[in-house]
């Protein structure tokens, strides 16, 4: 099992609260609506920042102990079975759907900002 990520940054003028917000309760359920057509997801989750004063400081605290680059504002996890599975399988029906879906992040994601990439889990405890 394989599993894209994908980092999310929010559109500039777009507040942590109102993106979260936007990706949860409209991107979301478009993700859940297309689920049909889209048979090769087999998970699908989002993980949201932490905001406000004890989330920014645990944050800000963990950036600045690494030096490293402000949190993103989420990341979106999909997994699928392998490489092959995440473009075929679901005809001309699965592409509208992803298209749908890259349609409706270019409302609320800053593209530029973000990051996606495929990963291989290695599970060390759990």
């Amino acid at each position: 099992m394989i599993k894209l990520v994908f980092c999310c940054r929010r559109k500039p003028g777009l507040t942590r609260e109102a993106f979260q917000k936007r990706w949860l309760e409209v991107h979301g359920p478009l993700v859940r609506k297309l689920r049909a057509e889209l048979p090769m997801m087999k998970r699908y989750v989002q993980s949201h920042t932490l905001a406000g004063p004890v989330g920014d400081a645990v944050n800000e605290g963990l950036r600045a102990s690494r030096g490293v680059r402000e949190a993103y504002d989420g990341i979106t996890e999909v997994w699928f079975d392998g490489l092959e599975a995440m473009g075929g399988g679901g005809g001309e029906a699965a592409r509208a759907a992803g298209q749908r879906l890259l349609e409706d992040e270019a409302e609320f994601i800053d593209f530029a900002n973000s990051a996606v990439f495929v990963t291989e889990e290695h599970e060390i405890f759990g």
